[in-house]
This record gives structure tokens, sequence and C-alpha cells, in this order.
């Protein structure tokens, strides 16, 4: 899917996906208590063993491409869900759960704790995360798709910071 990219001038060879790092809960535990209240890894965050996080893929379709674009996202989970999913991580038999969204996407406007339902998918593969059919423009892009041009914007949003 080479593009030449309306934004940079460049062209490039495929479009990457984006991740975030931490859910957004993360950010609002004071940063000397984060080391003791906080287990982050790169797949789960488990805040004061009362709110548990998975890490999860939205995939988008871009308009003329057979790739997706991905954001890879957070979502809250229910306590037991959350140690079932820990328990069986690449079993595809579990779910799929209902979630909050837990990462703030800016390109589409406010996106914390929108409704999602996280699929489990096995084989090594984080859970893949449904929006709930909204007029949100999230959720409208992960049903209809976006652009190319769009999904470069986006890229360029986080990779040029």
């Amino acid at each position: 899917m080479s593009y030449q990219c309306a934004c940079c001038g460049q062209m490039h060879d495929s479009l990457p996906d984006i991740g975030f790092a931490k859910p957004e809960p993360f950010f609002t535990v004071p940063k000397d208590e984060r080391e003791y209240r906080i287990k982050l890894t790169a797949d789960t965050c488990v805040i004061d063993n009362e709110e548990f996080f998975i890490r999860g893929l939205i995939e988008i379709p871009v308009h003329g491409q057979d790739a997706t674009f991905g954001l890879g996202v957070w979502v809250s989970q229910k306590e037991e869900n959350f140690a079932n999913y820990v328990m069986n991580p690449d079993s595809a038999e579990i779910g799929p759960y209902f979630s909050w969204l837990c990462s703030d996407i800016p390109a589409f406007g406010s996106t914390v704790n929108l409704k999602t339902r996280a699929h489990f998918n096995g084989i090594n593969l984080r859970p893949t995360i449904e929006l709930e059919p909204t007029e949100h423009p999230l959720s409208v892009a992960q049903n209809e798709g976006i652009s190319i041009e769009h999904a470069w914007e986006i890229v360029h949003k986080y990779i040029d910071k």
C-alpha cells in the first residue's frame, strides 16, 4: 500500500498501527504513587487491585486497501473477566466481554468511555475491540472505514510529535 503522504510529501510503503502505552486512568494516579499502586505490563494494567484493563486492537477498514488501520487501545474489564483472560491469554473460547474504551483518541473526538466488546482471538493475538454501533466518529470509522488520506493524517498526529 505505497502512498505519497499529503502531510509530509514522503512515500510510505505501509500504514503503521498506532498504539497507546497506558490506559487513561493510569494518568489519574499521582506519579509518585504509580510504582506501588499500578501493575502495568504490555497487555494488562491493574490499579489498586480494583480497576482492570486489557490492551486490544480496534481495526478500521481503509477504503481501497486490503489492510486495516489498527489502533492499539485499552479497555476496562470486570475483575472476573480480567482474571479469566489472564488465566487463558491464548484462548479464543472466552468472551466476548463488555468493556469501556479507556484510550483517548483525539482524531475521533472524545473516545474515553465508549461502549465496546472485547473479542478474544487466542494464539498470542491481542483481543479485537468492537465498538458499539453509534453515530460517534470512531464507531462510524470502524463500521464504514476511512480514506487512506485520513489514516495518514491520524498517523502523523502521533509520529510527528
